[in-house]
């Protein structure tokens, strides 16, 4: 087990496009899969209902940090699924999504971190899915810049 998740992926888009589909809550949430109803703002929560089939749950995250065109991170609770159990004891855990020019495009690398800090009963399914479901939304986002 390991307390982070890194994917990278070599997007064929400028980073204005990249920065655009991260940090616009509606291009977000059309890639993403989560119907949100407010703009992203550092320090605030952003939710939505997640709009992926057999994921009909809410989902929160608290935006950190917005550095235009290169860091845009949040912090949330993995695998928060069971509306009966309160999260909001958990140490949530970071995501960072940074950018990087590149000859051909932008470099995207999302990395979650803080795993450690789950609690160890369910700790290591969250950082399954989400290792599986990071992979997905690198996906998710590439096909949604090429549109």
């Amino acid at each position: 087990m390991t307390d982070r998740i890194q994917k990278s992926i070599e997007l064929k888009a400028p980073v204005s496009r990249v920065w655009r589909a991260l940090t616009d809550y509606r291009e977000f949430g059309r890639w993403f899969q989560v119907d949100l109803d407010r703009p992203f703002a550092v320090g605030q929560a952003a939710r939505g209902r997640l709009t992926h089939p057999g994921y009909d749950h809410m989902w929160e995250a608290t935006i950190v940090t917005m550095e235009p065109e290169t860091l845009f991170a949040f912090t949330w609770h993995p695998y928060a699924l069971d509306s009966k159990i309160d999260y909001s004891r958990e140490t949530p855990t970071l995501v960072e999504f940074r950018l990087e020019p590149t000859a051909t495009g932008t470099l995207l690398t999302v990395t979650e971190s803080g795993f450690d800090k789950v609690p160890e009963g369910r700790r290591a399914e969250a950082f399954r899915m989400h290792d599986n479901g990071w992979a997905e939304q690198m996906k998710n986002i590439e096909r949604h810049v090429r549109q």
